[in-house]
């Protein structure tokens, strides 16, 4: 249960959001994306209110996510995995037109020589890049990237940060919850911290690493997992 939590994105921000197990971060999420409705408080994107809209109304509003688990059609190909949001979002241009997005989107992302590969073929950590796909053919303007380096290669964990950072770069802000702390503290920008449903922190990594109420929730967590 979250209490109270308030916070902007000012921009183009690339914002971490971290926390112990259990600190809120999966019910955070899913209010932001539309998928719990939240029983107080609102959420606004571009100055329209999106916290009684359904998942699917608040990713036309502007905002996508990924999944801890990734979701991507198995016995599809990579290509056909990009055509789903587009179409779902009602895409009004020609078949051409929409590959070409497509394959746009996956020579961004150096995955277009697997466009014909059934997505139940690749690696974590192509899957993770083929979501971020799925997700750039929305054009949102915020992305929460949900454990994108879980299971990854570290030769391709690397590929994934530089992605991020471009996308971001791009001019879209992006939230990513992630427990892999040196990741976290490299890409971020600002840092939020959540405990027990409480934002105890939100600021630069630097100072939120030195936060005392930051250093205290996880040392608890940690006395708490022995």
């Amino acid at each position: 249960m979250l209490k109270g939590v308030s916070f902007e994105v000012n921009g183009p921000e690339l914002i971490g959001l971290i926390g112990p197990n259990g600190a809120g971060k999966t019910t955070l999420t899913n209010i932001l994306d539309g998928a719990i409705k939240p029983s107080n408080g609102t959420v606004y994107l571009n100055r329209q209110r999106i916290d009684q809209l359904n998942s699917y109304e608040v990713a036309r509003a502007g905002l996508g996510r990924t999944f801890q688990v990734t979701r991507s059609f198995r016995r599809m190909s990579v290509l056909e995995n990009l055509y789903v949001p587009a179409l779902a979002l009602d895409f009004k241009g020609s078949k051409a037109q929409l590959r070409d997005k497509a394959m746009e989107v996956l020579e961004f992302l150096t995955i277009d020589h697997l466009r014909n590969e059934f997505a139940q073929a690749l690696s974590g950590g192509q899957q993770k890049l083929l979501e971020l796909g799925r997700l750039l053919m929305l054009d949102p303007d915020v992305i929460i990237l949900d454990e994108p380096f879980a299971g990854v290669h570290p030769r391709l964990m690397e590929v994934i940060y530089a992605y991020i950072r471009r996308v971001n770069e791009s001019g879209k802000a992006i939230i990513i919850i992630s427990h892999q702390m040196d990741s976290i503290f490299s890409l971020s920008q600002r840092l939020l911290v959540l405990n027990f449903g409480d934002l105890i922190a939100d600021g630069p990594p630097d100072e939120v690493k030195r936060n005392p109420a930051v250093i205290e929730a996880y040392l608890g967590s940690e006395t708490e997992e022995a």
